[in-house]
């Protein structure tokens, strides 16, 4: 189920009106925030920051545009944009160059194989940028010169470590089919990691080390950039007009996003779930911190605000699945979701009238702000999904009440669908007319970019988790019907979650069924999935490394030199 799995649960009475009820119970840790961002109340965005960041836009688009003639030059400055945060601000002008430059290389590769014999660097910062932006270029033709006779990769590039890192990057953006760059992401990772081992000068050993903990194409957007601000300034050559602008535009955008958090806490304390369902996981911080994963601009606030709402009550619903409900009352509870109106509360107990109501609450806020932008069309899109969601926790629930122990061929379509299935079409659904009805019907038929990042969000999920789980996991399944360990039980899975990521590349190459900006929200909803499952789950169980992302991100700013 999404945002799972518990610690392990065990039989424990726990108060309630039928005190003999005996419920699971998990003893999830408090949220480590609590009303720490109500004390942003009074934080103002500030006006003079905004004038400074609009003035250097303006610097940066004319370098863009204007200033800088070459190529890889350009491609290099629209990578540190990028890179930095701040491409939002120039989206027209970036789509305008690459479109240029993949014109020039679909007439003639050239100039490109030329490059690759003298820049590693140069040309796989081009077939990545061209792929990121939804250009399906040919990694064939961008890189069978890096081979020798032998078919193998050049010896000469070994000690190019700045190529060999720009090649890596690429790697990630690789669909099916692409079998120079799992080559490449091989000899890459190897040569990169013995690098490390010699010792790299800064600051290109902490890119390269912070890159094979964490490649960009997979990495969460805001985490990044805080990342590569403390990189950038440390490179001599950097740009100091994009490092301004950067690092103003980073705090500008804190502020913002400070302010979104104080209110969605001040909603969170008015819903007051910690006393009325203290079996479910207080995590509103952690919530707010995964939605600025599928969505940080400006323009996205309702969308944002929307979408933590949504995420922290399908957490609540799936501890309620997972956790503390009797079969009886998770059978009413969705039966109310497929009635979908307040009256099908009256059979609920109170616990589930608390969190049925305020599910209704969140969906007709949604629909005020979808009708006063045009896009009404969308609710019927959110509400689809939510019963199709919960029905699918039913299911579970009934595996789980009656002992059944499913085939992984059972397991894997129903925990998708209990993974991302329904934030995928609420993100969408929040983007105003921005998704198109066309776009969501789509969307809703759970096409292999909706399905993809459930599954690396199930697999990731069950990877961290199933050793403190009593019901099936991913990772038991594949024991059990294979007769393997669990290493090797583990080695499978992550084979299936970069399979995922290759259907969720190639989802994003021209021609698209829907725009690139909607395809964008379940691409990123499978980051979120890499930042909260790398290392532990980190929804469940928030730990240093969580905690240092919430610091970064959203409390402390970057200091201007």
């Amino acid at each position: 189920m999404s945002f799972q799995l518990p610690s392990a649960a065990s039989q424990a009475p726990t108060p309630n009106a039928a005190a003999h009820v005996m419920r699971r119970s998990v003893n999830f840790k408090p949220s480590i925030w609590g009303e720490h961002f109500l004390s942003y109340d009074s934080m103002e965005v500030d006006i003079i920051l905004e004038q400074q960041v609009q003035q250097l836009k303006e610097e940066i688009k004319r370098m863009l545009m204007d200033h800088v003639k070459d190529d890889s030059q350009k491609l290099s400055l629209i990578d540190d944009i990028q890179r930095l945060g701040v491409s939002y601000h120039f989206e027209n002008e970036i789509c305008e160059i690459l479109q240029q430059i993949f014109d020039k290389d679909h007439v003639s590769y050239d100039d490109v194989l030329h490059q690759n014999d003298s820049d590693l660097y140069a040309v796989a910062l081009r077939f990545r940028l061209l792929r990121q932006q939804g250009h399906n270029t040919s990694s064939d033709k961008y890189f069978s010169n890096l081979k020798d006779n032998d078919g193998k990769f050049k010896e000469s590039l070994v000690n190019d470590i700045k190529g060999l890192l720009s090649l890596y990057e690429a790697t990630h953006l690789q669909i099916h089919g692409d079998d120079i760059l799992d080559e490449a992401l091989t000899f890459t990772t190897t040569h990169l990691e013995s690098a490390t081992r010699r010792g790299l000068s800064s600051p290109l050993s902490k890119q390269v080390t912070h890159a094979l903990y964490q490649p960009l194409w997979k990495g969460m957007t805001r985490i990044e950039v805080s990342h590569y601000l403390a990189i950038y300034q440390e490179d001599k050559s950097h740009n100091a007009t994009l490092l301004n602008l950067a690092r103003l535009d980073f705090n500008l955008l804190q502020q913002l996003h400070k302010k979104e958090l104080c209110e969605l806490t001040r909603w969170w304390k008015d819903v007051d779930f910690v006393k009325n369902l203290p079996f479910a996981r207080d995590r509103v911080v952690e919530c707010y911190l995964s939605t600025l994963g599928v969505f940080f601009e400006p323009k996205y606030y309702i969308a944002r605000r929307t979408l933590c709402k949504f995420i922290y009550m399908v957490a609540v619903i799936d501890d309620m699945y997972d956790v503390y409900g009797t079969l009886e009352e998770l059978e009413l509870f969705n039966e109310a979701i497929q009635r979908w109106d307040i009256s099908a509360m009256d059979p609920l107990p109170d616990y589930m009238k608390v969190c049925y109501k305020t599910l209704l609450d969140v969906y007709t806020e949604l629909e005020e702000n979808l009708a006063s932008e045009g896009s009404l069309y969308g609710i019927h899109h959110a509400r689809e999904s939510m019963k199709m969601h919960v029905g699918g926790y039913m299911k579970e629930a009934r595996w789980f009440n009656s002992n059944y122990t499913p085939t992984s061929d059972e397991y894997m379509p129903l925990a998708a669908l209990t993974s991302l299935y329904s934030l995928t079409i609420v993100a969408a659904v929040g983007m105003g007319v921005a998704a198109s009805k066309d776009s969501l019907d789509w969307l809703l038929t759970d096409p292999g970019i909706v399905n993809a990042p459930s599954v690396i969000g199930r697999l990731l999920n069950d990877i961290m988790s199933h050793q403190r789980e009593h019901s099936a996991t991913a990772v038991q399944l594949y024991m059990k019907e294979h007769g393997a360990t669990e290493e090797a039980a583990i080695v499978e899975l992550i084979n299936q979650v970069n399979d995922a990521w290759k259907i969720i590349n190639k989802a994003c190459l021209n021609p698209t069924r829907i725009p690139l900006p909607v395809l964008m929200r379940p691409l990123n909803l499978a980051r979120v999935m890499e930042m909260l499952y790398k290392n532990e789950d980190a929804f469940s169980n928030p730990g240093d490394e969580i905690k240092g992302f919430v610091t970064s991100v959203l409390i402390e700013p970057v200091l201007i030199a």
